[in-house]
């Protein structure tokens, strides 16, 4: 299987649940920013594309996110 055969992940931030702790950025940092109040910033702005290799850290943050506002999502 090469890569771009291999299943991506789309991560969803909830701003209505996210109250800034910022654990999502801890597990994901080349993915997800802090901003100035802890809030998570991604590059475009858009629910990040995570490869892969990422996943089992992007689980963690669904699982451990104190206000369950993550949720992953397979995508090609």
């Amino acid at each position: 299987m090469t890569a771009s055969d291999r299943p991506a992940w789309r991560m969803h931030i909830d701003w209505t649940r996210c109250d800034g702790r910022g654990l999502c950025s801890e597990l994901l940092p080349h993915a997800i920013a802090r901003d100035d109040w802890g809030f998570p910033l991604t590059r475009d702005h858009r629910d990040p594309v995570l490869d892969s290799d990422s996943a089992a850290a992007a689980r963690d943050a669904v699982s451990l996110c104190p206000r369950l506002a993550l949720s992953l999502r397979r995508i090609r």
